[in-house]
C-alpha cells in the first residue's frame, strides 16, 4: 500500500504569524511530499529485491527506507503538533508527567528549546515517552533516521531544518522555537502520551 502525503489539519495560513503561508506550502508540498514519494520508491525497489532474489544494492535501500520513513513519520507529527488554537501550558495527566520528569514546565520548555536550538544544522527537537525508565525525555534528532534512544516514542516533534522557519525568521531559530510554544497543539501531544 502506498504512502500519501497527509492533508494538514488547519489552513495554509492559519499558523499565521508564527509560520506563513508560503513556509507551510513548500514545506509541506514539497519537503515532505519528498519523503513520502521516496518512501513509495524504496519500498518499491526492495519489493522487486525480494522478488528477483538481488539484494546487491540493500545497503542504498535500507538508507533510502529507514531516511524517508523518518522524514513523513516526524512530519506527519510536526503538523499535528501545531494548531491555531494551541500554546500556554498543557493539562492533566502530561502536566503532571513533566512536572514530574523536569520540575515544572518552565524548566522542561527551557530545555527543549535549548535542545531544539543546539541541533547541528539540521534535525528536530523531540519530546519522547522512554518505556524503560517510565519517564519523559527530551532528544535531538539531527539525522531524523538516526534516533538516539531506541523504544523511546515521540510524543512532540519540533523541526529545525532551516526550510522550516528560514522564510519567515531567516537564521534566528531561537526565536522560531520560543514561538512554537504559542502554537503547540498540547491535545495532540496529550493523546500521544497516553497512548505511549
Amino acid at each position: 500500500m502506498a504512502h500519501e502525503l497527509p492533508d494538514l489539519p488547519y489552513g495554509y495560513d492559519e499558523l499565521e504569524p508564527f509560520l506563513g503561508e508560503q513556509t507551510l506550502r513548500t514545506h509541506h508540498g514539497k519537503h515532505h511530499r519528498g519523503y513520502v514519494d521516496g518512501l513509495n520508491e524504496a519500498e518499491q525497489r526492495i519489493e522487486q529485491a525480494r522478488e528477483s532474489g538481488d539484494f546487491s544494492n540493500v545497503r542504498t535501500i535500507c538508507d533510502a527506507l529507514a531516511f524517508n520513513y523518518s522524514g513523513h513519520l516526524f512530519h506527519s507529527m510536526y503538523w499535528q503538533c501545531m494548531s491555531p488554537d494551541g500554546g500556554g501550558p498543557p493539562a492533566g495527566a502530561l502536566a503532571e508527567q513533566i512536572s514530574n520528569d523536569f520540575g515544572d514546565f518552565e524548566t522542561f520548555r527551557a530545555q527543549f528549546q535549548a535542545a531544539a536550538d543546539a541541533v547541528q544544522a539540521s534535525g528536530w527537537g523531540v519530546l519522547a515517552w522512554q518505556p524503560l525508565g517510565q519517564r519523559l525525555v527530551v532528544l535531538q534528532a539531527e539525522k531524523h533516521q538516526n534516533l538516539a534512544e531506541w523504544g523511546a516514542v515521540p510524543i512532540m516533534v519540533l523541526d529545525v531544518w532551516e526550510h522550516a522557519y528560514y522564510l519567515d525568521y531567516q537564521n534566528e531559530r531561537k526565536k522560531y522555537t520560543d514561538a512554537f510554544f504559542d502554537v503547540v497543539n498540547w491535545d495532540f501531544v496529550s493523546r500521544r502520551f497516553e497512548q505511549a
